[in-house]
């Protein structure tokens, strides 16, 4: 049954994820900062909303992706957040990745407005969001679950209720750090292969098989292989979750070791101008530490 769907932020991952709701017959408003993103979803049905509170109105379930904590908050409580046009009973759902502790303290601003809420962050990149292959982790009541699963089943190909609200962001962190790690380890592996004169490209074709293998090396490492830097998710990004990740850990008196060589490897990315690159810009860091040897 076609549901009525408010879409807020249309980044790589949201307007993927917008685009197969209106192809999957759901009526949807889009809003995005840059207005000019949403023209091609316009042109496939969407309605263009000029403000999230725009997104909002007369949409029984509102999906907001965006950049961070600060933006979540604005887009859904801010002056004009969708939380002054949402019908009583409607339903939040936010795939951004973010704060645990923002998104209790969302679900409790709108749970007193009569609101639902869902914290939702997603996995699988841009190719899981083009795919609809995203694994889903989502925070908050089960029934709340059940009343977005026609549009999550459009969206992920894995749906996993992680537990109360800020739950789902809680096992967002813990995917990161598997991420930034994971990228440590085929950077040194491609980087070692490539220096005693092993094609990279034969190593991802080998290896992703096997016990090594993984979701990053099978599309990140092959893009490294092939010298494709662009962007299927940012350093920028990863590095604004990782200080999430960190924030999270201190509360619990963890150190994390690997996930703060990590971010200095990242953070010599963003150094060299490569924040807006993918993840997988790592290899770079890596082969400048190596020529300087």
């Amino acid at each position: 049954m076609p549901r009525t769907v408010g879409f807020i932020g249309l980044g790589i991952m949201g307007f993927s994820m917008a685009r197969r709701l209106i192809e999957a017959g759901h009526k949807v408003a889009v809003y995005n900062r840059t207005a000019s993103k949403a023209e091609p979803l316009v042109a496939l049905g969407a309605r263009p909303a000029a403000t999230p509170r725009a997104a909002a109105e007369g949409n029984e379930i509102v999906i907001s992706i965006v950049t961070d904590s600060p933006d979540v908050e604005e887009v859904l409580l801010g002056k004009d957040g969708a939380v002054h046009s949402a019908a009583k009973g409607a339903l939040f759902i936010d795939m951004s990745t973010i704060a645990p502790e923002t998104a209790r303290r969302a679900g409790q601003a709108l749970a007193a407005k009569g609101i639902a809420f869902l914290d939702a962050p997603v996995t699988g990149g841009d190719v899981g969001a083009r795919e609809g292959t995203l694994s889903i982790l989502v925070g908050g009541g089960r029934t709340d679950l059940e009343r977005a699963r026609e549009l999550f089943d459009v969206l992920g190909k894995r749906i996993t209720h992680c537990g109360p609200q800020g739950a789902g962001q809680t096992v967002k962190a813990c995917n990161q750090i598997l991420c930034a790690l994971n990228m440590m380890g085929i950077c040194e592996a491609l980087h070692l292969a490539r220096l005693s004169g092993i094609a990279p490209a034969l190593v991802v074709e080998a290896l992703t098989p096997g016990a090594g293998g993984s979701w990053a090396l099978d599309k990140l490492g092959s893009r490294i292989a092939r010298g494709d830097f662009a962007p299927g998710f940012m350093v920028d990004l990863i590095q604004k979750d990782l200080r999430i990740v960190q924030d999270a850990a201190k509360r619990l008196g963890l150190s994390l070791e690997g996930t703060t060589l990590a971010q200095q490897y990242f953070g010599e990315n963003q150094q060299s101008g490569e924040g807006r690159l993918g993840t997988q810009a790592m290899f770079k860091v890596l082969e400048r530490a190596i020529g300087k040897k």
